[in-house]
C-alpha cells in the first residue's frame, strides 16, 4: 500500500455490503424480469480521509467547467466542495491556505493508466494486465491485478493526479474489466475503489490483437478481428434473453461484462488508432446496441471529430505520440485541438504511461502550444476540462467529480503558478477535502511499503 508518513491521513475502512443474488449476480432484478449483469460482489470499500474545512483563498480558479475566476476563494467541508466565490468565509476551526498568485483546478483525472496491474519496477513477476489466453477475456476484471503498493501511484499524486482509470492491456479484442480508482494509500484496491463509479470495458482494434493470436489460432487480420467482436456480441444476446428468462442457467462471467455492456451499464472504451477503424466500432455498437465512451490513443481521430461529437464519444488521447507502428503513422500534433473543435466535444488528455501520468499537465500544456502553432488559441479554462470535466464524463462519475461545484467530491488541487506551465507543480493535492500530498510537508507524501520495504 501507499504509507503516509503522518497519522494525519490514516483512514478507517469500512466493509460495504455488495448486493448480490444468491449465486453472485446476474440474477433477475425483482419485479422486472430483466437480469442484472453488474452487481460488485467486490464493491468499494473506499471511505474519506477525515478532515477540518479548508479555505484556499484568494488564487485563480479554473473550475474544470470553461470558467476561469480570479482572486477567487474555494471552501471545502466534509468531503465536498462547499462554495467557490469570493470573500468567502470559513469557521475557526478550517484550514486557511494563502492562494495569492497560485492556481486551482479540480484534481486530474486519468481515464487510462496501467498502474498496479503493470507495477514499477517492471518485472515479468509483475506483468497482469494481459489476460492473453483467448482473444475475448471479458471475464478478467482489472481490479483483481491491482497491486496499491506500486511507488506509481505516489508519484501520480505529485502530478496532481486524484482519480484513474486501470484498464487491462490490449492484446486482446475484449481485454475485461476496468476499474476507476481514488489515488489514495490503502491496503487493498477495494480501498480505492471510487464509490458508485461504473465499470468499464476494455477493448482493442487493429494491430494488436492480429499479432498476438495470428498465430494462436487468429484472429490473424482485421476482418477477423471484426468476426470476433461479433461472435462473442451475438453469444451475450442470446445469454440475456436466458438469464433474463425463466431458466437462467449456469453464469457465464465473459457474458455477463458483454451483456452488461449491451444493458449500458459497462461502460465501453476502445483501443484504437485508425478513423476507419473507430468509424467500423461505431458500425459495430449500433449493430449490438451498446454505447462507446471513449476512443483511447486515436492518432487519426482528428479525421472524424464532427462524427465523434455528434455520437457523444470522447477521444482520449496523447497530446504527440505518432509514427511508433503503421496504424499510429498517420499522427498529427494538432490532433486534440481539432477533436476538441466542434459543440459538445469531448477531448481528453491520457496516459498510458506511468511516467506520463506525473505530467498530465505538461502534456496538456504541448497541446495548446501545437495548437497555436496552427492558429487555434486555446485558453486554459477549456484546456483543464480535458484532464478533469472530459475525463469525469468518459467514466460516468461526472456528477461526483471533474468540476469544482458545490456538492461534488473535494478532489482539488493547488499549483505554484499556471498548471500549463513547464515550471508548474502541483504544491498541495485534496481527495475529499483531505491534504493528501503536500510538496513543501515530506509528512503528506505518500510511501509506498515495497518502497520502505527497501530502506535498511
Amino acid at each position: 500500500m501507499l504509507r503516509p508518513l503522518t497519522t494525519a491521513l490514516a483512514a478507517v475502512l469500512l466493509a460495504a455490503c455488495a448486493h448480490t443474488s444468491p449465486d453472485g449476480n446476474a440474477a433477475p432484478a425483482a419485479g422486472t424480469g430483466k437480469a442484472d449483469f453488474v452487481n460488485d460482489a467486490y464493491a468499494s470499500t473506499y471511505r474519506p480521509i477525515a478532515s477540518p474545512p479548508v479555505l484556499i483563498a484568494n488564487a485563480t480558479v479554473l473550475t474544470g467547467d470553461g470558467r476561469r475566476l480570479e482572486n477567487a476563494d474555494v471552501l471545502l467541508r466534509d468531503g465536498k466542495v462547499v462554495e467557490v466565490g469570493t470573500g468567502l468565509a470559513a469557521g475557526a476551526d478550517a484550514i486557511r491556505v494563502d492562494g495569492t498568485g497560485k492556481w486551482v483546478t479540480p484534481g486530474i483525472i486519468d481515464v487510462h493508466s496501467h498502474l498496479g496491474v503493470y507495477p514499477s519496477p517492471g518485472m515479468r513477476a509483475h506483468s497482469d494486465g494481459n489476460e492473453m489466453t483467448n482473444p475475448v477475456t471479458a471475464q478478467v476484471w482489472a481490479e483483481h491485478s491491482v497491486w496499491p503498493q506500486d511507488p506509481g501511484f505516489a508519484t501520480a499524486l505529485a502530478g496532481g493526479v486524484t482519480s484513474l482509470q486501470i484498464l487491462p492491456g490490449s492484446a486482446n479484442l475484449v481485454g475485461g474489466r476496468g476499474v476507476t480508482l481514488k489515488n489514495v494509500a490503502a491496503t487493498t484496491a477495494q480501498a480505492m475503489k471510487f464509490p458508485g463509479a461504473p465499470h468499464g470495458l476494455k477493448m482493442a482494434c487493429g494491430e494488436n490483437p492480429k499479432r498476438v493470436y495470428g498465430q494462436r489460432g487468429g484472429p490473424a487480420t482485421r476482418m477477423g478481428n471484426v468476426a470476433g467482436y461479433r461472435n462473442a456480441f451475438i453469444d451475450a444476446q442470446e445469454y440475456a434473453k436466458k438469464r433474463g428468462g425463466k431458466d437462467p442457467g449456469k453464469r457465464d462471467l465473459r457474458l455477463d461484462t458483454l451483456a452488461g455492456a449491451m444493458a449500458g451499464d459497462v461502460i465501453v472504451h476502445i483501443h484504437c488508432y485508425r478513423a476507419d477503424e473507430m468509424a467500423q466500432m461505431i458500425d459495430l455498437s449500433k449493430e449490438f446496441g451498446f454505447t462507446i465512451a471513449a476512443f483511447h490513443h486515436g492518432v487519426e481521430a482528428y479525421k472524424l471529430s464532427d462524427q465523434l461529437a455528434r455520437e457523444g464519444i470522447c477521444g482520449a488521447l496523447w497530446a504527440d505520440w505518432w509514427g511508433f507502428k503503421m496504424e499510429a503513422w498517420d499522427g498529427i500534433q494538432e490532433n486534440i485541438a481539432l477533436v476538441d473543435r466542434p459543440a459538445d466535444s469531448c477531448a481528453i488528455v491520457h496516459s498510458d504511461s506511468g511516467e506520463g501520468i506525473q505530467r498530465l499537465n505538461q502534456e496538456a500544456a504541448k497541446v495548446i502550444a501545437n495548437a497555436r502553432r496552427a492558429g487555434i488559441e486555446i485558453a486554459p479554462e477549456r484546456a483543464i476540462r480535458w484532464l478533469t470535466q472530459n475525463a469525469a464524463r468518459s467514466l460516468g462519475v461526472l456528477e461526483q467529480v471533474g468540476t469544482l461545484e458545490a456538492g461534488k467530491m473535494a478532489d482539488v488541487v493547488l499549483w505554484n503558478g499556471n498548471p500549463f506551465s513547464v515550471y508548474a507543480h502541483a504544491e498541495q493535492v485534496f481527495i475529499d477535502g483531505a491534504r493528501v500530498y503536500d510538496r513543501n510537508d515530506a509528512s503528506r507524501r505518500p510511501v509506498s511499503d515495497f518502497m520502505l520495504g527497501g530502506v535498511r
